[in-house]
């Protein structure tokens, strides 16, 4: 019956985490989580879903599930999704993605492994032109 069921691969949509510049701690940005829409054609009914969970300090930790309805994001546009605290960067941060884009239902899990969020593996993000760290 599964394979009954198509399930589009996505290609232009991605979860990038941005550290932006903090006014009252220069030297400790603040984090945000976005989502960007890298193709031309829009997406809808965009709903996010994220959660943090792993080891810290040797005992299993897990966050709140957050769920957010972020309605339509046009071609080549971006939308913050929420803030990210760095106490959580040790843990592994999963945003669980669905939208619709012409018709058709897409589904994706991004997930950023405990460690991965830094500064050191910055990149250039695509349609936003800043540095952060992106997951495609």
């Amino acid at each position: 019956m599964i394979s009954n069921i198509d399930f589009p691969e996505i290609k232009e949509v991605a979860v990038a985490i941005i550290p932006k510049k903090n006014e009252e701690a220069p030297d400790n940005p603040n984090w945000y989580v976005y989502i960007i829409n890298t193709g031309k054609t829009e997406i809808t009914n965009l709903m996010v879903t994220s959660k943090g969970f792993g080891k810290l300090n040797g005992e299993n930790v897990k966050t709140s599930t957050l769920r957010r309805f972020l309605d339509d994001l046009n071609g080549e546009s971006f939308l913050q999704i929420e803030p990210i605290q760095e106490e959580v960067f040790g843990i592994n941060n999963e945003f669980w993605v669905s939208f619709y884009q012409e018709g058709k239902l897409y589904d994706k899990k991004y997930l950023f492994t405990a460690g991965s969020i830094s500064k050191k593996f910055l990149v250039e993000i695509p349609v936003m032109n800043v540095k952060g760290i992106c997951h495609p």
